[in-house]
């Protein structure tokens, strides 16, 4: 059996303030769909990433800021922080650990993302 991670829901307070953090941020917005009072849905996906985040209205049940372990992985950490505090987006220093070179950084609701750089082994 194949399965493949493509979404996932990130609960916002503030649909128009989180979609300008994560366009800033580098994710490209996929759909911006208000499909009724209750529902508005809007896809956005990392550079070069299968998988998508979406935030919106009536989209989950989870509280704004919930989710405290988003990861992604990146070529160069060192990149990415310079990247990220270029754009005006509070990071952490670069976190080096024996499984990967890690930066650290939140949205404006506080859901909080790891930058993973793999080591490379052997």
């Amino acid at each position: 059996m194949e399965i493949k991670l493509e979404l996932v829901a990130v609960p916002v307070r503030d649909v128009d303030r989180a979609k300008e953090f994560y366009e800033r941020v580098g994710f490209v917005v996929d759909h911006d769909h208000t499909v009724s009072d209750d529902v508005r849905f809007v896809q956005l996906t990392p550079p070069g990433s299968a998988c998508s985040i979406a935030i919106g209205k009536g989209l989950t049940t989870m509280s704004p800021g919930a989710l405290d372990n988003l990861q992604a992985v990146v070529a160069d950490a060192d990149a990415a922080l310079a990247d990220l505090t270029a754009k005006g987006v509070e990071a952490s220093p670069v976190d080096e650990q024996p499984w990967g070179r890690f930066v650290y950084f939140a949205d404006p609701d506080g859901n909080r993302w790891s930058l993973q750089q793999i080591p490379k082994w052997g």
